[in-house]
């Protein structure tokens, strides 16, 4: 059983560990942080944290540095969220509005996260499958070319190209724009979908106006889908490169994970958050995704009913406090925008 001074040289360790990159010894910590006791008193606390795992000698006649474990203790009861500087709650309002769309706010958001942490920083889009269409658009481009729009109630926006006949005209363009409102604007991405994929399994009717539906209609058909998809915004892979010594093996599982995206996918979607949407899953916990020598913290946004997470991905020393209250002031930031948008709409 740790004792409560214990748990606070283990504090002293990761502060130290975190800020120096060295191994922390009994000495520097009576010189560092108000203990009131002596080294030899200290040494004993250290030796008793080394038996229940928290800290270990990196090799003979060192310091100590904290373990996964330790960190996860750390984690759990010791770690004070550091406020966010006013200069750093600017730079995220600066970063944030003004942001056109959903697609440029998650961009401008990883970008802030990692400038503000060094770490790499990702978002999840929210889930669309709930969400409605609210407007479907098309703009003749000439030459049976034109740019299909959808838009959705939560900010999302998709344009693709799409051929029809060239002979179809302004009427018949009137026309199918019609017939696929009449099957999306004010359905559910889900229902939607469903609507357009009963089209295309329905006979195919002659003449132009069944051809420029269903070549539009396929287009959707992949917008749709790729809405339902789970999807994530990354920025700051670099400072993996960067960092790269404080990882004890190779960053390139860490590369795989950011390139493939479906690891740190379920890896987010599995975390446990506490009750003010903070989680961390630490070292060796990430071991089943293949993510034994990293950290992920993340916190919760609302995208109008819509949970999703942000966070940061680096390794496993790294500024908790900081870090933790950097995703939760994004998290919270990001929030209000999409319910200031939604509001607005």
């Amino acid at each position: 059983m740790v004792s409560e001074r214990g748990l606070q040289v283990l504090r002293a360790i990761v502060q130290d560990y975190v800020d120096t990159h060295e191994p922390v010894g009994s000495k520097a910590i009576v010189e560092r942080h108000a203990f009131g006791v002596s080294a030899a008193t200290i040494r004993n606390d250290m030796a008793l944290l080394e038996d229940e795992e928290l800290i270990v000698a990196p090799h003979t006649s060192s310091g100590r540095v904290p373990t996964d474990k330790g960190y996860r203790v750390f984690v759990d009861h010791l770690a004070q969220l550091r406020p966010l500087t006013p200069a750093q709650r600017a730079a995220i309002g600066s970063f944030l509005d003004g942001s056109g769309d959903l697609d440029d706010l998650l961009s401008r958001t990883v970008r802030a996260l990692t400038r503000l942490t060094g770490q790499v920083a990702i978002v999840q889009y929210p889930s669309f499958s709930r969400a409605n269409v609210t407007h479907v658009e098309l703009v003749d481009l000439g030459s049976g070319r034109i740019i299909v729009i959808v838009v959705t109630d939560i900010g999302r926006v998709s344009q693709r190209i799409a051929t029809v006949p060239p002979d179809l005209g302004d009427e018949g363009m009137s026309r199918v724009r019609a017939r696929l409102a009449s099957m999306l604007t004010g359905n559910s991405v889900q229902v939607g979908s469903q609507a357009i994929a009963d089209l295309l399994a329905s006979p195919a009717q002659p003449g132009s106006f069944d051809a420029a539906v269903r070549s539009i209609a396929a287009v959707v058909a992949e917008e749709l889908e790729e809405f339902r998809q789970d999807r994530m915004v990354l920025a700051g892979s670099a400072t993996l490169a960067r960092r790269e010594q404080d990882f004890r093996g190779s960053i390139y599982p860490l590369l795989e994970a950011i390139e493939e995206q479906v690891t740190l996918l379920r890896l987010m979607t599995e975390m446990v958050a506490d009750d003010q949407g903070l989680a961390a899953s630490i070292g060796r916990e990430n071991e089943p995704f293949g993510l034994a020598e990293a950290s992920v913290i993340t916190g919760e946004y609302d995208a109008t009913g819509s949970r999703a997470r942000v966070g940061l991905l680096g390794p496993t020393r790294m500024d908790y406090p900081t870090n933790l209250a950097a995703v939760r002031a994004v998290a919270h930031y990001l929030s209000r925008l999409l319910e200031e948008d939604e509001r607005a709409r």
